[in-house]
């Protein structure tokens, strides 16, 4: 792996909090994603299944945890199922985890081989009631256009053993993954502080004439260098008027004399991220419009994040974000006091310049699961990102920390990464 390995207590502390939540006699079942093909006999690069992760530790496809807390055997409690090897699979791919190293990285002591999966849980199948099982639930994203390895599962269970009671492990993962242990924060760090030496080589190299892409390239320099896993998204590297686009990410446009670069990217650290947004002159200089902008937002992110308290609803904490850069608005001329005044309260002027939320859930996924009915509770880790978006003026501004709740003030974990004028 190319991160330390991480403490294994963190896996077995995340796996009695899971069970102490399953309902008496119940088995659960987390699988990991697939490895998806892109053409001809390449592959994507993969990507664990948040929730196995979280509960095991385990990087690696075609890995299967199964929890019985009630089971009579103290060693069926917890079994991990991983590829059996051999010396072809070597030759051609590398070696893959023994079950000792499996055991080790999880604190799952019993550790065998996938192909014996069925036959154990057919073992256990008919002393338990439920089965919990997994499925990517997200308010944002879904994977209703694919049959995933989780979907085949939950189908093959349903065919298997059709009376049995089904029940969601998301339920139980959207209730404790909010909530950060002190390792996983200080794997966010670690993800922060490399995204900083990504930064710190994109602002030594910005000039008139440069390509988007050449920036993004020192990103993937700095994330690769320091052991990353991999982008915590598709990077946005912005200049002009292509940072009034949210999602942009071709990143493959000229950095022009007189424009502002937006620069909205994350690095995944023994696959925890951190997601950051910046802007800078791409002639090292701001033009007076571009520093009232830019001082505007920076504005609104020094309050807003003091709004991110224990206690506070989401939905409040949205409200009064955006009451911020409303009243940034009026000062920058682009707004009418008085139309604000006078405005429908279902359609907010402020929307022509700022149309997205500023504050979500971040660890394993960027987005992270948690529900936003939910009050803020120490340990929680969120975004704080105002933006204000002007296409006539080819000018786009967002800035973006990340902080920790605590039982205070929050934490800002990006604070080594500059955003003074």
């Amino acid at each position: 792996m190319r991160y330390e390995q991480i403490n294994n207590q963190l896996f077995i502390n995340n796996r009695k909090n899971f069970t102490g939540h399953m309902s008496e006699n119940a088995i659960a079942i987390l699988a990991s994603n697939d490895i998806m093909p892109t053409n001809a006999d390449d592959v994507m690069d993969f990507v664990q299944n948040a929730d196995l992760f979280y509960l095991s530790g385990i990087d690696q496809e075609e890995s299967i945890l199964l929890l019985y807390p009630d089971a009579n055997n103290e060693a069926y409690r917890e079994i991990l199922f991983i590829k059996r090897t051999n010396a072809l699979m070597v030759q051609w791919d590398g070696e893959k985890l023994s079950q000792e190293k499996a055991a080790e990285i999880s604190g799952v002591k019993n550790v065998m081989w996938l192909d014996e999966f069925e036959k154990y849980l057919q073992l256990f199948a008919f002393e338990a009631d439920t089965f919990y099982l997994g499925h990517n639930e997200h308010i944002k994203r879904l994977t209703k256009d694919m049959t995933t390895r989780q979907d085949r599962m939950i189908e093959w269970i349903k065919q298997k053993y059709p009376l049995h009671n089904l029940d969601r492990a998301a339920k139980i993962t959207r209730h404790l993954r909010p909530i950060k242990s002190e390792i996983e924060v200080d794997l966010i760090r670690k993800a922060a502080e490399i995204s900083a030496i990504g930064y710190e080589r994109v602002r030594k190299a910005i000039k008139p004439g440069i390509w988007e892409y050449e920036l993004e390239a020192e990103l993937v320099y700095a994330l690769t260098k320091h052991g990353g896993n991999r982008h915590a998204f598709k990077p946005i590297i912005a200049s002009g008027k292509n940072a009034c686009a949210l999602h942009y990410n071709t990143n493959d446009d000229i950095c022009k004399d007189g424009d502002m670069l937006l620069m909205d990217f994350g690095v995944s650290y023994a696959n925890y991220n951190s997601d950051i947004t910046r802007c800078l002159p791409v002639n090292g200089k701001f033009s007076a419009r571009q520093e009232a902008v830019y001082r505007a937002v920076k504005h609104c992110l020094e309050e807003g994040s003091k709004m991110l308290t224990a206690g506070i609803i989401h939905k409040e904490y949205e409200k009064n974000m955006a009451n911020l850069v409303q009243e940034a608005l009026i000062d920058l001329k682009l707004l009418k006091e008085k139309d604000v005044r006078n405005q429908d309260p279902e359609k907010p002027l402020y929307k022509k310049y700022f149309m997205h939320g500023t504050a979500h859930h971040l660890g394993i996924d960027v987005h992270d699961v948690g529900l936003y009915s939910r009050p803020l509770e120490a340990g929680m880790v969120f975004t704080c990102e105002p933006g204000i978006y002007i296409p006539e003026e080819s000018l786009g501004c967002r800035l973006e920390n990340d902080y920790l709740i605590t039982q205070g003030d929050p934490e800002n974990l990006t604070e080594a990464i500059p955003f003074e004028v």
